[in-house]
């Protein structure tokens, strides 16, 4: 990992690329806690169901500025597992997203929180990576707005 502190990157609310055997690509919100990936999902996606059949799966977080010319990026690779939701860490990771005021948030995010998982089928996709790499990838913009290397 060079360049950035990837915990501080991870932090933030980005949308992560998550890729399965297939292959499939699909982008998501997720949590960074633990070292882990936690990824809400149930029956209305094919995710739990491809984590089953083959449990490694890939995820890629990163940001392009072009006006700054930040580049950054987190690779991530392990194999994943479905575990049960928990109400506490799905509001964590909501709060992120959509911010501390419930109440304003649409109500299908209220709903995963105030509907019981088991009859609505809510788990984690969880991801302990076994390699993370972290790529600073940023570039100089110029004054005159032409991008050099850097």
């Amino acid at each position: 990992m060079t360049g950035f502190d990837v915990d501080s990157f991870l932090a933030q609310p980005l949308t992560a690329r998550v890729a399965t055997a297939g292959p499939t690509v699909r982008p998501t919100w997720y949590l960074w806690e633990d070292r882990a990936f936690w990824i809400l999902s149930g029956p209305w996606s094919r995710l739990p169901a491809r984590v089953r059949a083959e449990p490694r799966i890939a995820v890629t977080v990163d940001v392009c500025d072009l006006a700054t010319g930040l580049v950054r990026q987190v690779i991530a690779r392990g194999p994943a597992a479905l575990e049960p939701f928990d109400v506490p860490r799905g509001r964590r990771k909501l709060v992120r997203y959509l911010g501390p005021d419930e109440s304003a948030w649409d109500p299908r995010f209220r709903a995963y929180l105030l509907d019981d998982p088991a009859e609505r089928g809510t788990v984690w996709v969880r991801m302990e990576p076994e390699s993370l790499r972290g790529n600073d990838l940023s570039y100089q913009v110029s004054s005159s707005g032409v991008r050099s290397a850097g």
